[in-house]
């Protein structure tokens, strides 16, 4: 697969982008997948807007970057990336692959909570399960990392970062080969997934138990 292939979407529309080499623009199945993308209606406090996509993963990409806010305050980040590849790629057992990041400041005690990797990673895969997300193949990683200072920094409040990397399948309806996936419940639950790191409760619509472990520094929001 040529990195020349690769073509992204990253514009407010969502579908534009360079055509391709031949005058050819994204394929119609692309152009469903990221309307549907931009199509979707968060919480309030999540904040999304367009990325310069990645170009060598896939010949077409669309990416967001998202945001949860309280008040003034940036709660959490991340990065959602969609990824087409018409001839499809063996590790994604399809056409479309998902691709995530989120990260969010902990406080340093909740931090070396031993089940906090195994809660993460149930949230997402609640998240999904609570939107009815149909897809498969998902990996991932759940790290924490901690600052110490020391010396003219010494006056530092320690910091320390979780960051979720989570990849996925999207599939197609049940006996529908040629249908494209629907990745609104996918956008969705990720959205959720952020929220839920950044202490929000969980809002309408999202599905499935949620196991709490607190993690912000200062008062949770209510």
């Amino acid at each position: 697969m040529a990195a020349a292939r690769t073509r992204t979407a990253g514009s407010t529309g969502g579908t534009g982008g360079p055509d391709d080499g031949d005058g050819s623009g994204p394929p119609p199945a692309f152009r469903t997948a990221v309307a549907a993308l931009d199509a979707v209606r968060h919480r309030p406090e999540v904040r999304l807007s367009p990325l310069p996509a990645p170009k060598r993963l896939a010949p077409f990409a669309y990416a967001l970057e998202a945001t949860v806010e309280y008040g003034e305050e940036d709660l959490a980040d991340g990065r959602f990336v969609l990824l087409h590849d018409p001839d499809g790629q063996d590790s994604w057992d399809g056409t479309f692959r998902v691709v995530t990041l989120g990260r969010v400041e902990l406080d340093p005690e909740m931090a070396s909570d031993p089940l906090l990797p195994d809660v993460t990673w149930s949230w997402l895969t609640g998240a999904l399960e609570g939107r009815s997300v149909a897809y498969g193949a998902a990996s991932g990683t759940v790290t924490r990392s901690g600052s110490y200072f020391f010396g003219g920094m010494a006056d530092r409040t320690p910091q320390s970062e979780l960051e979720v990397r989570a990849s996925w399948s999207p599939l197609r309806p049940s006996g529908r080969p040629d249908a494209v996936p629907d990745l609104a419940p996918h956008l969705a639950a990720w959205c959720d997934v952020l929220c839920l790191c950044a202490g929000l409760p969980p809002g309408p619509g999202e599905g499935g138990a949620v196991v709490p472990l607190p993690q912000r520094r200062g008062p949770h929001p209510a």
